[in-house]
């Protein structure tokens, strides 16, 4: 058995799971999120319990086993809790600003970048004296969320030698020496 497939899923208060013709659905009090399941993987709902079982030891249904258990996991985690991602900006000169669901990203290009944001995802732009620039993140949908997080992040992914770009809050970017460090 997959280790982390045969886990079960133990669901919150608020928070219900229904399966219907290999959709899962869950609701809770941050939203609903669906899921299409393959038909190999059965998910099963009891006693506020959730289980996904596989019905053999084939390379690719042990493969979905875990995925499966996993992706349904952090929607309930999502509906029940939410997800949180912030975003620093790095450099002399880099800004963020939102005006509703539309971010302005200043990254030291010639024009500033403009990108909306789904409906899903909250966002709130912190600017504080001396402090680099902060993009909050909020959303029940973990993929989501960690997809605009990559796309922003690779409008400018942090540089070695001085560190400058977008990076996520608290990572550690492995820093080089220059070329004066040969002498």
């Amino acid at each position: 058995m997959s280790r982390i497939g045969k886990l079960p899923i133990e669901l919150p208060a608020g928070v219900t799971i229904t399966v219907n013709n290999g959709e899962v659905t869950v609701k809770g009090p941050k939203g609903e999120l669906k899921q299409v399941v393959n038909p190999a993987i059965t998910v099963a709902v009891e006693d506020g319990v959730c289980h996904v079982t596989r019905p053999d030891d084939e390379k690719e249904n042990r493969a979905m086993h875990g995925l499966y258990r996993s992706l349904i996991h952090n929607m309930v985690v999502g509906v029940s809790e939410g997800y949180k991602k912030t975003l620093e900006l790095v450099g002399v000169g880099y800004r963020a600003s939102n005006n509703g669901q539309v971010l302005e990203l200043a990254l030291g290009y010639t024009h500033n970048i403009f990108l909306g944001l789904p409906d899903e995802v909250k966002v709130q732009t912190v600017s504080e004296r001396n402090q680099n620039p902060l993009i909050v993140f909020e959303s029940a949908d973990k993929q989501l969320i960690g997809q605009v997080c990559a796309k922003i992040r690779s409008f400018r992914k942090p540089e070695p030698y001085k560190g400058k770009g977008v990076k996520f809050k608290g990572e550690v970017i492995r820093r080089k020496a220059g070329k004066t460090a040969g002498k």
